[in-house]
C-alpha cells in the first residue's frame, strides 16, 4: 500500500489495521473509550503547533487528528452504526445549512447573515436531534438537558465558561461584573470555613466554587480563563527557567539553592518582563 493525497487511502489503511486476522493487534483491540484520550491529546498537539507557529508540525499534527476521526468512524462502521462517508455527509449538510448567505438561493445570499439566524438554525438542529433520540426510544434520563450539549471532557475551565455562556442565553446571568467580586469573596469565606474545620471534601467543593466564580468574573470582563491561565503558566515557566539558568551560571543548582536565593532571582526575572 502506498501513500496518497486521497482521503480514501487513509480509510483503507485504517480498515486494514482493524482487520481481525491480518491487522495490527494493538489497533484491533481498541474501542471508542480507549481511543478517546488519544483524540483529545491530538487536538491539543494541533493547538500547540499553532501556538508555536510551526507549520511543518501543524501539517503532521492535523494528519494525526484526522486519523482519529477515521479511527472512530471505522469502529462505528464495524458496529453497523455509520461510516466515514456518513461523517462527511453530516458535516457538509450542517455547514451548508448554517450558511444560507453563502450556499442558499439568490435571495438568501442577498439577504446576508440575518441577526439571530445562527441561533435559529442551531435551535432547529437541536430539536431534530431531540426528535431522533425520542424515536430511538431513549429513556428520559438519557435525553439531553439544556446544558448537556457542553461536552463533559472539555478542560474544566473551558467547560465552566461554556456552561455559563449557555445559561446566560436564557437570562441566568449577572447583569454586570462588579457583583461577582462579592460572590468570589463569599466563596473564599466558605473555603476558609472548610479549611478551619479541616474538611477535605468541603475544601475541594468550595475551592471549585471559587474557580467557577473566577471564570464567571473573567467572562464578564471579556477574559477567557483558560487562555489567561495558559498565559500565566507560560510566564511561570519562563521565569522559573530564568532562575534555573542563573543558578547554573553561578555554579549552583535548583536542588542546592535556598528559597531566598530563588526568590531573589525570581524577582529579577519579573523585572525583565
Amino acid at each position: 500500500m502506498t501513500p496518497s493525497h486521497d482521503i480514501s487511502r487513509l480509510v483503507e489503511i485504517m480498515a486494514a489495521l482493524r482487520a481481525p486476522q491480518t491487522g495490527c493487534p494493538w489497533d484491533v483491540e481498541q474501542d471508542f473509550r480507549s481511543i478517546a484520550p488519544y483524540t483529545i491529546e491530538e487536538a491539543y498537539e494541533v493547538a500547540d503547533a499553532i501556538g508555536r507557529g510551526d507549520m511543518d508540525d501543524l501539517r503532521e499534527e492535523l494528519g494525526d487528528l484526522l486519523l482519529q476521526v477515521v479511527y472512530h468512524a471505522r469502529m462505528a462502521e464495524e458496529d453497523g452504526a455509520f461510516a466515514f462517508g456518513d461523517v462527511v455527509e453530516a458535516i457538509t449538510t450542517k455547514m451548508i445549512r448554517r450558511h444560507p448567505h453563502v450556499f442558499g438561493d439568490e435571495t438568501a445570499r442577498g439577504a446576508g447573515m440575518a441577526k439571530g439566524m445562527w441561533d435559529r438554525i442551531k435551535a432547529e438542529e437541536k430539536a431534530e436531534k431531540a426528535a431522533r433520540r425520542m424515536a430511538r426510544g431513549l429513556p428520559e434520563e438519557q435525553r439531553k438537558g439544556f446544558l448537556d450539549d457542553v461536552p463533559s471532557n472539555f478542560p474544566a475551565l473551558t467547560r465552566a465558561l461554556k456552561l455559563q455562556q449557555k445559561a446566560a442565553k436564557v437570562g441566568f446571568d449577572w447583569s454586570e461584573a462588579a457583583p461577582i467580586l462579592a460572590k468570589i469573596e463569599e466563596e473564599i469565606g466558605e473555603l476558609r470555613e472548610a479549611m478551619a474545620k479541616g474538611e477535605t471534601a468541603a475544601m475541594q467543593d468550595e475551592f471549585g466554587d471559587v474557580l467557577f466564580a473566577l471564570v464567571n468574573f473573567g467572562r464578564h470582563l471579556g477574559i477567557d480563563a483558560e487562555a489567561a491561565l495558559s498565559g500565566t503558566n507560560a510566564k511561570f515557566r519562563d521565569r522559573f527557567h530564568h532562575v534555573e539558568r542563573a543558578l547554573e551560571g553561578s555554579g549552583g543548582s535548583l536542588q542546592s539553592a535556598t528559597l531566598d536565593e530563588m526568590e531573589a532571582l525570581w524577582q529579577q526575572a519579573k523585572g525583565k518582563r
